[in-house]
């Protein structure tokens, strides 16, 4: 079954039970953490295919319900990496930066839908993302710290579907981070770049 006929088919299960799809939450991802050389091809398939493909196959199914119903808020969970890579993350920033690509073109796209679409870009979770992504741990060992708590990005996405706006960022001080790299990344990457090199 194709990944589009894998979806519809959910959201048709989905109908069935409940009649209706107001919240969409694309939560779907994972990430392998390893330079681009040692990366096998794929593993940089299966995380474009879970990660880009099945989020916007899964968006596309969801669509006519929510034009149906003249209303809707789409939430794409995208990450910090999509606004600023590191190494090791070449292929999966590559993918949360196709995420974040997606959801501000969907956006304007549904401006005249009453359709809202967002994006939650959170830095590192506790979450069991790591146990593949990080194997051998270096990264959390060294962002331990700084890690988000699941509880609370849940929390927060349940407030964004409440008081909707295009893009939450978690921590708030992560953000201000790729911002600064987006102003002057030559300097970020000469500074920053042996401490963005700890995975």
């Amino acid at each position: 079954m194709s990944k589009a006929a894998e979806m519809e088919c959910l959201v048709e299960q989905i109908m069935e039970k409940v009649g209706r799809i107001d919240v969409l939450i694309n939560n779907a991802g994972f990430g392998v953490f390893e330079r681009v050389e040692e990366t096998k091809v794929e593993i940089i398939e299966e995380m474009f295919s879970v990660n880009v493909v099945g989020l916007i196959a899964l968006t596309k199914a969801v669509l006519p319900y929510m034009f149906n119903e003249g209303q809707g808020h789409i939430i794409n969970i995208a990450s910090q990496a999509g606004k600023l890579a590191t190494p090791k993350s070449s292929v999966y920033a590559a993918t949360k930066h196709a995420v974040l690509g997606f959801t501000n073109g969907l956006r304007m796209e549904l401006i005249d839908r009453n359709i809202t679409v967002s994006a939650v870009n959170p830095g590192p979770i506790k979450t069991p993302f790591f146990d593949r992504a990080d194997q051998e741990g270096m990264y959390v060992k060294n962002v331990r710290k700084w890690m988000l708590d699941p509880q609370k990005v849940a929390s927060a996405t349940v407030r964004l579907i409440e008081k909707p706006k295009r893009e939450l960022n978690l921590p708030q001080w992560m953000n201000m981070g790729s911002r600064f790299y987006q102003l002057m990344p030559t300097l970020v990457e000469k500074i920053a770049g042996k401490k963005l090199n700890q995975k």
